[in-house]
């Protein structure tokens, strides 16, 4: 993809209620941090690749491989402030989770 991240370096957090993360991405688009701040996974945190696909105006499809081979895909509305986020961890458990998606700023 020949097109930079449009949130690139910029920090944003996610509300599912049971869950809740941050994602920062970097300043080069490449690479994303990911923290799990509440939930039964609380204090799970890693920087990986990721990759994005743009969907319409704001809408983008984000996803990444964790270390332990879990897999991530988030479809994000960043005007609308949503996130739908799938998972599947190691152990084969899949999760499907829907929430709140705001910009918070550098701690």
């Amino acid at each position: 993809m020949t097109e930079a991240f449009p949130h690139a370096g910029k920090r944003f957090e996610v509300d599912y209620g049971d869950l809740a993360a941050i994602n920062a991405y970097s300043a080069d688009g490449r690479t994303l941090y990911y923290e799990i701040t509440s939930g039964p996974m609380t204090g799970a945190s890693g920087t990986v690749e990721f990759q994005w696909r743009r969907l319409s105006e704001e809408i983008y499809t984000i996803s990444w491989q964790e270390a332990d081979g879990s897999t991530v895909v988030h479809v994000d509305d960043f005007q609308a402030g949503r996130s739908l986020s799938f998972f599947t961890t190691l152990q084969g458990q899949f999760f499907r989770l829907e929430g709140s998606l705001r910009q918070s700023p550098e701690r």
